[in-house]
Parts: structure tokens; C-alpha cells; sequence
């Protein structure tokens, strides 16, 4: 049987989604109420038979090391393991340059490991993928190199790798973020999209990353790896729409989304609250595990009609541990332990863990950071000239509040 290591990339900054990554990193995000965002990826490893998994961090980890240590436990017995790896400085005194540089300063892992097959992944994006299919593709097309992509429309492919293929699916093109992007032969609205997820054979990736090392680039795969050698080896696109979950439904097969920044976020956790969502967390076939707190069931309280208390959600995941006493909540997402107070409404917003929402309060819109306690009547979301004065908001209005925010 081939062997395979898994390398996730989890050190990036995530620079716009702060203020949400003003105290972690990006893949250490919370997401859906009880998940992280990196939960995604390890996850689509563990459901597809991959148990040699490295992640390697840099900025702001600790929230991540945490998690991966209370949520992710393998049997090193078996030679399984899901271990972090901090940035160390092997190889000089810088820490990594870039998404390359993160690999070949880890090159030793690749080395002792001595795999056939190295897959190199991003942790922050959130999809479902037997990654079983991917390599099968690569081991039946004798690729040195296999990129995961998917159709995006031309407006949005600015912002990844372009990708141009021939009819059997081998890379003849590929562009970082171009201005103009190459559209698909047969649909121009479209274009190849890279999702940052690759398979390569040992001794093709060990080559190429030592080569790159000694040249004056960004040392990232995007920009200088996958430029550079589709002339040179055999790279192909595996079309990740084919990728087929046991037990999903037929509009999942294209779901992928890149939460780079706050409104994409926001918008992916508003993804999962339909009553046929775009991505579906009740798949028992593709099981999404996480760290589970020891919590209380979730509690909805008060029943008052003359009054107008009652606790009330619609359209909604509410996490273990919440309480919603005598408020409302509708199409929003609740991490545990959060507290909804009588007479409160909160729309169309993400609560993370021990968020309290006092009595009379308004919401709408608003992703709200840990621990935050919202003042009895205040609104946010309802004026945002006067939110902008406090909060941070983007440009479609949704409000910000950092973690530990004091308000009054």
C-alpha cells in the first residue's frame, strides 16, 4: 500500500478576517457554532483513511494548539498521529517566508517519514472532500503533481490561481492572481480556480522546494512552485465538483468556500441555517468531530404569551449549553454557552462562546467574539453610522465586536 503524508498548512496571519484573528490564528477560528475552522480539513483526512497528519503554525497558535490537543487524538500505537508544528528556524533564522517556505523548513518530516505521496493542504477553508479520489486520480494519470480546482466566476478568480488545462485534465498554464484571468474554453463567465490543496510525489516536492530555496522569490507555491514546472513535470487538475461524500446531497458536490475575509465568513456560517442548506452538518456517513465541552443540553425557556417572553428560535443552530430565556433568536448561529436574554431579538448573526445578550437588546448582522456581554437595550446593527464610531464593520454592514470587548 502507498504511503502518504498529510502536511496542512495552518500559520497564515488571516489578516482580513480580523478582528477575529486579532487573538488566534485564521484556522483556529470558531465556525458553525462548535467547530473550528481547520476541523473542516483534518476532518475530510480522518473520513478518507489518513492518519499521518502534520500541522504546521506560526502566528498566534496557542487558541489552535489547544484545540488540536483537546479535540484530535490518534494512536501513535497504530503510527497514527495528528501532531502541530510550531515554526522552529531550522534552516536559518527566519520564520516562514511563505506557504513553500513552510514546507522545506519542515523538509526533515518528509524526509524521516519517507512517504510516496505528499499531500500539501490549507486549514482554512471550509468543504467536504474524499480525498481518497484525488489520489486515485493521481496515481491513475502517473502525475508528478496534482492540483485540486474548482469553476469560479471570472470576477471572483482574481483572487486565486488560474488554471489552464488541456483535455485531459494536465496543466499547459497557470497564473497567480491575474489581472485577466483565462476564462474556461467552453464557459467564459468561469474560470479554473487552484484551492490550494495538492498532491505531490516525494521526491518531486523535496526537489523543487531546495530549488526554490536557493532563488530570491516569495517561496510560495502559487506565485513560484506551480508557475515554474508545468513545463517541466507531469501536473494535473483534479476537478473537485467529481468529488462525491457519502450521504450528501447533489448542491454540496460544488461547495467550497475560502472565509478569507469577514463577509465571506459571515456568509458561509449563514450557509448552514436553511432548512436544505449548501453545507450540510448532519451527514452521519461523513461524521465532523471537534472538541465536546462537558455541557448542558441547550435550554429555551419562558412561555409567556401575554407578556411576549418566550424563548424562541427559528432557522437557527444553537450550541450545548445555550440558554435562550424568554428572547428570540432567528437565522443565526450560537456558540455554547451563550445566554439570550427576555425580550432580546437577535437576526442574521453569529454569537461565539459566552456571549450574553441583555434584556431588550437588538441584533442584527453582527458576528460578537467571545465572552462579550451585551448591554440590556442596546442595539447593534440598526444604525451603522453610530456602530462605525465603535465597531468595526464591512462594507455589506456586518459589525465586529472583538473578544472580551467591554461595553456600556
Amino acid at each position: 500500500m502507498a504511503k502518504s503524508l498529510v502536511m496542512i498548512l495552518a500559520g497564515g496571519e488571516g489578516k482580513r478576517l480580523y478582528p477575529l484573528t486579532r487573538e488566534r490564528a485564521k484556522p483556529s477560528v470558531p465556525f458553525g457554532g462548535r467547530y473550528r475552522i481547520i476541523d473542516f480539513v483534518l476532518n475530510n483526512f480522518i473520513n478518507s483513511g489518513f492518519f499521518k497528519i502534520k500541522i504546521l503554525t506560526q502566528f498566534k497558535s496557542e487558541s489552535l494548539n489547544n484545540h488540536i490537543s483537546n479535540a484530535w487524538h490518534l494512536s501513535h500505537k497504530l503510527g497514527q498521529y495528528i501532531d502541530t508544528v510550531p515554526a522552529q528556524m531550522k534552516r536559518g533564522r527566519d520564520w516562514y517566508k511563505g506557504t513553500a517556505d513552510a514546507i522545506y523548513q519542515n523538509l526533515n518530516i518528509i524526509i524521516d517519514e519517507n512517504p510516496d505521496y505528499v499531500f500539501v493542504f490549507g486549514g482554512d477553508h471550509i468543504y467536504k472532500m474524499d480525498v481518497r479520489q484525488m489520489l486515485s486520480f493521481h496515481i491513475r494519470k502517473k502525475a508528478d503533481l496534482t492540483i485540486a480546482a474548482i469553476p469560479k466566476p471570472i470576477n471572483e478568480a482574481k483572487s486565486f490561481g488560474v488554471i489552464e488545462i488541456d483535455k485531459n485534465c494536465r496543466v499547459i498554464g497557470f497564473e497567480e492572481k491575474p489581472e485577466k484571468p483565462t476564462p474556461l474554453p467552453k464557459n467564459p463567465n468561469k474560470a479554473l480556480v487552484s484551492m490550494g490543496n495538492y498532491i505531490f510525489n516525494k521526491d518531486i516536492i523535496i526537489e523543487e522546494l531546495k530549488r526554490d530555496a536557493k532563488e530570491e522569490t516569495d517561496h510560495d507555491f502559487g506565485k513560484d512552485i506551480l508557475t515554474g514546472i508545468f513545463k517541466k513535470y507531469k501536473l494535473y487538475v483534479y476537478n473537485f465538483t467529481k468529488n462525491t461524500i457519502t450521504g450528501s446531497v447533489k448542491y454540496e458536490k460544488k461547495y467550497w468556500r475560502d472565509v478569507g475575509d469577514i463577509d465571506a465568513y459571515w456568509q458561509a456560517n449563514m450557509d448552514l441555517i436553511s432548512v436544505s442548506p449548501l453545507f450540510d452538518l448532519y451527514n452521519s456517513e461523513w461524521p465532523l468531530r471537534t472538541y465536546y465541552p462537558t455541557l448542558p443540553p441547550a435550554k429555551f425557556v419562558f412561555a409567556d404569551r401575554h407578556k411576549d417572553r418566550i424563548g424562541i428560535a427559528t432557522d437557527s443552530l444553537v450550541s450545548e449549553g445555550c440558554i435562550i430565556s424568554g428572547g428570540q433568536i432567528n437565522r443565526s448561529v450560537l456558540s455554547p454557552m451563550v445566554r439570550i436574554n427576555s425580550y432580546s431579538y437577535v437576526t442574521e448573526s453569529i454569537l461565539f462562546e459566552g456571549v450574553n445578550i441583555g434584556r431588550h437588546a437588538r441584533i442584527k448582522r453582527a458576528i460578537i467574539d467571545k465572552f462579550v456581554n451585551i448591554p440590556p437595550e442596546m442595539e447593534i446593527g440598526y444604525n451603522l453610522k453610530k456602530d462605525r464610531k465603535r465597531f468595526h464593520v464591512t462594507k455589506s454592514g456586518i459589525v465586529v465586536i472583538p473578544k472580551n470587548t467591554v461595553l456600556k
